[in-house]
């Protein structure tokens, strides 16, 4: 699947939710089946800078696709993370470093948000986004 389906697909799955704290939750269940880092790699280089919460990213190439796997010290968070690693995980370098990841303000999620998680959001996505740019140019 593209990056533009994948979004649309969380999109859907968002609309069933009418009640915040129901997505709350819905997000905390997501970060249960985030691609878990391995312990090796829960290391300073991988921490993202700008989270209120620890949260490491490790991503690999493989094949020309770029493949994710993460991990937190606070749910909520480990749930987000889990829904950008959902989108971007096994596109090309390119296919990530050009992705409008649209599906994070149709769902509302960034006003939903504290400004201190908001801000982690947007470091998570910039993170992922600086691995895809360093792999472009390998």
């Amino acid at each position: 699947m593209t990056i533009a389906e994948i979004s649309e697909s969380i999109i859907n799955e968002f609309a069933c939710y009418d009640e915040w704290l129901d997505k709350y939750a819905y997000i905390i269940e997501l970060g249960k089946e985030c691609p878990v880092i391995d312990e090796k790699d829960k290391t300073e280089s991988n921490l993202i800078k700008g989270c209120q919460s620890r949260v490491w990213l490790s991503c690999e190439c493989k094949d020309g696709k770029l493949f994710f796997k993460a991990d937190s010290d606070a749910v909520i968070t480990k749930g987000i993370i889990s829904l950008l690693i959902r989108a971007l995980d096994g596109q090309t370098p390119k296919d990530i470093t050009d992705a409008d990841l649209h599906f994070i303000d149709e769902i509302g999620l960034k006003e939903h948000l504290s400004p201190t998680r908001s801000n982690g959001l947007t470091s998570m996505v910039k993170q992922m986004k600086m691995y895809a740019l360093a792999y472009s140019m390998k």
